[in-house]
């Protein structure tokens, strides 16, 4: 269930103190997101961020307010550094995940003169490392992980992360696959179409237009059966998984796709997709898949394949020039080579850092 009130603590000072080694007249504080210069500062950050670590920005202010809106804060909480003259120059946010996991997101200005920078570092890791143990006590845990990334090659960032004592576990191919107009007849209708016992559909609309419940729970609950034995794999209600999809900028209802075996006496789902839009400001906008799922017993039948030729027709369908996703480096499951077989290639790489902090 998403809990009525948030579980992190809402005073930044009362999680970091002494601020040993920023300059005078630095403050620690909370951004505003009725404040159109924050929210324009915490974007410019986030994509020189981007741009630092891996050439080329991607965010926009909708990505920001996911993390500082008044929604966004039921399940999340930030923390800013500001100059005397109220510019922010580092920018932490945490987010309530699932049980167990709280990701964190930690930009520092790229410019800063080294000190000033580390000093900004050690503000956003003081006030997480509080903000771990605050969400660990409210959920009952004994031990809270913090979750946290960088792009691969980022020395500064996996400086900062070593020090603090994070550990790197896994790396991520952020791959993408070109999509051209006569794909779209790569499956008969993305809608819903049929092959070898599998029907593969979007999930059906109620009369309100909003998507039919029983749908969504197959979709949530073929995703937890699915990655239950992957890396990191954590417990989700299905209110918590609902609220976090629909806060994506990108989320669209007509992008969730279930596959259910019918060659028995009922259809039984077995596989999912949700995809979202890549909006480009220069260019078509692009899909990408955000969870593929498969139940091990459905394994071998073709389902994975499936509903990736219809979200690269839907695509199509959609005058869109590209699809997007995210795979494990290291996976055993070889969900790599179904992705380069079908045309997709790495754009660049991401890395994830764990700390795990003993609650008390």
């Amino acid at each position: 269930m998403i809990p009525d009130e948030n579980r992190f603590h809402s005073d930044p000072d009362q999680l970091v103190g002494d601020r040993p080694g920023l300059p005078d007249g630095w403050t620690v504080g909370q951004p505003d997101p009725a404040d159109r210069f924050d929210v324009a500062r915490l974007t410019h950050l986030l994509r020189a961020h981007e741009r630092d670590g891996r050439g080329w920005a991607g965010s926009g202010v909708d990505d920001v307010l996911v993390e500082v809106s008044e929604r966004g804060l039921r399940m999340r909480e930030n923390v800013v550094v500001r100059d005397p003259d109220g510019d922010i120059h580092a920018w932490g946010s945490v987010h309530d995940r699932s049980v167990g996991r709280m990701l964190f997101v930690h930009i520092v200005q790229r410019d800063l003169p080294d000190e000033v920078a580390d000093a900004c570092s050690d503000v956003l890791f003081t006030w997480a490392e509080g903000q771990a143990r605050a969400v660990g006590s409210a959920r009952g845990l004994p031990v809270q992980q913090i979750d946290t990334g960088a792009f691969e090659g980022d020395e500064r960032q996996a400086r900062w992360l070593r020090d603090a004592g994070f550990e790197r576990v896994r790396r991520w191919w952020q791959m993408s696959r070109p999509v051209e107009p006569g794909e779209k007849d790569l499956v008969p209708d993305p809608e819903r179409w049929e092959a070898d016992g599998v029907v593969f559909r979007l999930v059906r609309r109620a009369g309100s237009g909003l998507p039919d419940e029983d749908d969504l729970r197959e979709v949530h609950e073929v995703l937890e059966g699915a990655f239950v034995d992957h890396f990191n794999s954590s417990e989700e209600t299905f209110e918590e998984f609902l609220f976090r999809l629909r806060e994506d900028p990108g989320h669209r209802w007509d992008h969730w796709w279930l596959a259910e075996l019918v060659d028995g006496d009922r259809p039984q789902p077995v596989g999912a997709l949700i995809g979202t839009v890549s909006e480009s400001s220069s260019g078509p906008d692009g899909s990408y898949v955000s969870y593929l799922g498969v139940l091990e017993a459905a394994r071998g039948r073709g389902v994975a394949k499936g509903l990736l030729r219809t979200i690269i027709a839907d695509a199509a369908l959609r005058g869109r020039d590209r699809v997007g996703l995210e795979v494990d480096a290291d996976s055993p499951t070889g969900a790599a080579g179904l992705y380069t077989s079908m045309g997709w290639a790495t754009k660049y790489v991401t890395e994830s850092w764990h700390r795990d902090v003993p609650v008390s």
